[in-house]
């Protein structure tokens, strides 16, 4: 029997993080962190197979996270999935380390696919 797969989500808003949830396929298993100092915290407790991470998170910000998970040897090699309303390139994001891109707001099924697409990888 395969094992569920962690996806941590991490944004401020909780009704966003519900929305993430609710848009993914069965089989998933999820942590949640509202701000970049928990998402660090649960990122290095749970050790997820997929980051979904806004780059607007309050005390550390997504891209502080995306840059401390590169250098943390434990966590350089989970796929991230950066989701962002801000004005970053596609470019920008994946130039930082990101593996996926989408923009808020996000069609689903968008979501979905890109998520889909890590986990396979």
């Amino acid at each position: 029997m395969e094992s569920r797969k962690t996806i941590l989500i991490c944004d401020d808003e909780p009704a966003l993080r519900e929305l993430i949830r609710a848009s993914m396929d069965e089989g998933y298993e999820f942590a949640e962190a509202s701000d970049g100092v928990i998402a660090m915290e649960l990122a290095r407790e749970v050790s997820p197979d997929i980051v979904i991470l806004d780059l607007m998170l309050p005390r550390l910000s997504g891209l502080e996270v995306l840059a401390r998970m590169n250098e943390d040897e434990r966590l350089k090699d989970v796929p991230v999935l950066v989701i962002t309303a801000w004005n970053e390139t596609r470019e920008d994001v994946l130039s930082a380390g990101a593996d996926e891109f989408v923009a808020k707001p996000f069609d689903p099924e968008e979501l979905r696919a890109a998520v889909n697409r890590l986990a396979a990888a």
